[in-house]
């Protein structure tokens, strides 16, 4: 099923450059966009498009921006990042018709484009993770299950505290769900308004637990180089309640599933036609979408393939 969406897709995009080509240049060879007609037809490569985005992976959604801008110079995309609330409400408000969320609408959710006869395309993307992490001079080295929703409901003696990048956030969500809580306490949850913030308060206060996405973590180290001074903990996972051991964040085990909070990430498009979300979607979901992904330490939803070049001659 998933191979013959794809072939689907790369169809289209394989037509779309020849329809593209031929908007750009007449039969005398001239380049038509840049007449004097003001701007060029959108389609699956060309125009621009506004992504709305989840905040949670707004570093690797640039990459992605960066490397398809350039590669279509014809095509400019515009990401609005969000909190997940604020994001769903932004597309449900007609803002724009594309996002990248960690989760599909809900059915009363999706009942506006519903009846507008609109049937959204959507792409899993790839996949990201929840990251516990404390200060150096904390003891704990690790967190499990009830530590955590002792935390989260303020029953927890110590003075620990948990500390998010945004109450709305996608991670505020799934820790909640991980922790079956519908409300935490005001005293031991603290919201910032950023992945930075939430570094900042970790490194100054020990009692603090920082709680944002993998993603925002391998950002924050690489643009503040504070990983000496900060510990990742390790998750405990479980299964049928009983505990397959204790895990951190990467590549590895959210490939393997030993990670309890792994986050898959989709491509949600609600455009009424082929336009420039398909073009987007193709290339995120594509093997140089994916190899960013894989660069970036996150991990692709399919591993993109490699190339081995076998010489025949003697090597001696």
């Amino acid at each position: 099923m998933k191979r013959t969406l794809w072939n689907t897709i790369v169809m289209v995009l394989i037509l779309g450059i020849g329809v593209s080509c031929s908007q750009r240049r007449g039969q005398d060879g001239s380049d038509s966009s840049k007449s004097g007609s003001g701007s060029s037809k959108d389609d699956i490569l060309t125009g621009e498009l506004t992504v709305i985005v989840d905040e949670a992976i707004l570093p690797i959604m640039l990459e992605q921006a960066d490397v398809f801008k350039t590669s279509y110079v014809n095509a400019n995309i515009k990401l609005v990042p969000l909190p997940e609330r604020e994001a769903i409400n932004a597309l449900m408000q007609g803002q724009a018709n594309i996002a990248v969320l960690a989760r599909l609408l809900s059915k009363e959710e999706n009942a506006g484009f519903s009846g507008r006869k609109i049937t959204p395309r959507t792409f899993p993307a790839f996949y990201d993770g929840v990251v516990f992490f404390s200060n150096l001079n904390a003891a704990d080295t690790s967190i499990d299950l009830n530590t955590l929703s002792s935390i989260l409901k303020g029953t927890s003696t110590g003075g620990k505290r948990l500390v998010f990048d945004n109450v709305n956030s996608s991670t505020f969500r799934k820790v909640k769900e991980f922790a079956k809580l519908d409300k935490v306490s005001g005293q031991s949850v603290r919201g910032m308004k950023s992945s930075k913030e939430v570094l900042e308060e970790v490194l100054k206060d020990a009692n603090s637990i920082g709680v944002i996405s993998y993603g925002q973590y391998l950002d924050c180290v690489k643009q503040f180089g504070e990983e000496n001074k900060i510990r990742i903990l390790s998750l405990q996972s479980l299964k049928d309640g009983k505990s397959l051991g204790y895990f951190k964040p990467s590549q590895t085990t959210f490939a393997t599933d030993e990670y309890a909070l792994k986050t898959e990430f989709h491509v949600l498009n609600y455009q009424p036609n082929m336009g420039l979300g398909i073009g987007f979607s193709a290339f995120m979901t594509g093997d140089r979408g994916q190899r960013i992904v894989l660069k970036y330490g996150l991990l692709p939803v399919t591993m993109p393939g490699r190339e081995i070049i076998i010489r025949e001659d003697n090597i001696n």
